[in-house]
C-alpha cells in the first residue's frame, strides 16, 4: 500500500543509503580510494597514461556523482568496464594480428627460401653448362689449329714429294739415256770386234779393255737406275701412308669439332633458357623479399614484443577487474545495509502510524 510506495526497498536509492550515516559514507570513500589506489599502481607499474586518466576521471566522477545525488559507483564502474572492454578489444586485436604475422612470416620465409634455393640451384646448372661449353670451345679451337697445322703439313709433304718425283724423272731418263748409250756402244764393239779382220787382231786387246770398262758403266748405270727407281717407290708409299694417316686424321678431327661444336651450341642454347627461369625465380624472390621486409616492418616489434604487450594487456586487465571487484563488493556491501537501515525505519514509521 502507502507505505510500500513510501518506504518500500525498491525506493531506495544507493546514495540515500550512504547518507544513512557517516559509516556507510566512509566505507564508500574508502572504497574509492581503494579502486583509485589499484589503478593508479597499475599506471605508474605499467607506464600508462590511459590508466593515469582513469584514475584522475574517478575522482572527478566520484565527486561529481556527490553533486549530483547519482549512484557514486554507477559511473565510475561504467568508466573501468569501457577500459577494460577497450583493452579485451586490444588484445584480440593483437592477437588476431599476430597470428596474422606467424602465418605471413612463416610462408613468406618459406617461400624466400625455396626461391633462394631454385636460384641457386640454377645458378650452379648454368655455371656448369657454361664452364662445359667454355672447355668445348677451347678444345674446338684447339681441334682447329691441329687441323689447319695439318693442312699445312700435308701441303708441305705434297710439294716435297713433287719435286722428288720430278727429280726422279728426270734422273731416270738420264739414266735410261745413259744406260741405253752404253748398251748401244757396247753392241757396236762386240759386233765390230767379232768379224775376222787382221786389222782387228792389233788392236784387239785395247778393244777388250773399252768393252770392259762400258760393261761396267752398264752394270752401274742399271744399278744406279734399279736404286733410284727403289727409292722413288718407297719415298712414294712413305708419302701415301703418311697422305692416309693425315686423312684419317683430318677426318677424325672434323667430326670432332663437328661434335664438340653442336654440343657448346645446345648447352649456350640450355644456358640462355636456363638463365631466363633463373631471372623469373629471381624476381619471385625479389617480390618476396620486398614484401618480407614490409611485413616485417608491421610485425616485428620494435620496443615491444607480442608476448611483452600481452603480458601488459593481461596485467592491465587483472589490475582493472580488481578495482571493478572492490566497488562490486562494496556496492553489494552497502546495498545490504541500505536495506537493513531501511527495513528498521520503516518498522519504526509503522509503530508511530499506530
Amino acid at each position: 500500500g502507502a507505505e510500500d510506495l513510501s518506504y518500500g526497498l525498491n525506493q531506495v536509492s544507493l546514495l540515500q543509503v550512504a547518507r544513512a550515516g557517516s559509516g556507510l559514507t566512509s566505507r564508500a570513500g574508502l572504497a574509492h580510494f581503494e579502486a583509485a589506489r589499484l589503478v593508479r599502481d597499475l599506471a605508474r607499474k605499467q607506464g600508462s597514461a590511459e590508466l593515469a586518466q582513469l584514475a584522475a576521471r574517478m575522482g572527478s566522477a566520484m565527486s561529481a556523482s556527490a553533486k549530483l545525488g547519482e549512484d557514486p559507483f554507477a559511473k565510475i564502474k561504467g568508466l573501468i568496464q569501457d577500459m577494460i572492454e577497450k583493452l579485451e578489444t586490444e588484445a584480440e586485436a593483437d592477437a588476431t594480428h599476430k597470428a596474422f604475422c606467424d602465418k605471413e612470416l612463416a610462408e613468406t620465409n618459406e617461400k624466400k627460401a625455396d626461391k633462394a634455393a631454385e636460384v641457386e640451384k640454377l645458378s650452379a646448372q648454368i655455371d656448369k653448362m657454361a664452364a662445359r661449353s667454355s672447355q668445348l670451345k677451347e678444345e674446338t679451337a684447339a681441334l682447329e689449329r691441329a687441323l689447319s697445322e695439318l693442312a699445312t703439313s700435308q701441303a708441305e709433304v705434297d710439294k716435297v714429294r713433287a719435286e722428288e718425283k720430278e727429280i726422279y724423272a728426270s734422273n731416270k731418263a738420264d739414266m735410261e739415256q745413259g744406260l741405253k748409250g752404253v748398251k748401244l756402244a757396247l753392241k757396236v764393239l762386240k759386233k765390230y770386234y767379232a768379224k775376222e779382220d787382221k786389222a782387228h787382231e792389233a788392236a784387239q786387246g785395247a778393244g777388250e779393255s773399252i768393252i770392259g770398262l762400258l760393261e761396267v758403266v752398264e752394270s752401274d748405270f742399271t744399278k744406279g737406275l734399279a736404286e733410284l727407281t727403289s727409292a722413288e717407290e718407297s719415298a712414294q708409299a712413305a708419302y701415301e701412308a703418311e697422305s692416309k694417316e693425315n686423312e684419317i686424321e683430318k677426318s677424325t678431327k672434323e667430326q670432332d669439332v663437328k661434335y664438340k661444336s653442336k654440343e657448346s651450341t645446345e648447352l649456350d642454347q640450355t644456358v640462355a633458357e636456363t638463365s631466363s627461369d633463373r631471372a623469373g625465380v629471381q624476381e619471385e624472390l625479389d617480390a618476396a623479399l620486398e614484401y618480407l621486409k614490409k611485413i616485417e616492418e608491421q610485425c616485428v616489434a620494435k620496443a615491444e614484443t607480442f608476448e611483452e604487450r600481452e603480458a601488459r594487456f593481461e596485467a592491465e586487465l587483472s589490475g582493472l577487474k580488481e578495482a571493478l571487484r572492490v566497488l562490486e563488493d562494496e556496492t553489494a556491501t552497502l546495498l545490504q545495509t541500505g536495506t537493513t537501515s531501511a527495513r528498521r525505519a520503516a518498522k519504526r514509521r509503522q509503530r508511530l502510524l499506530r
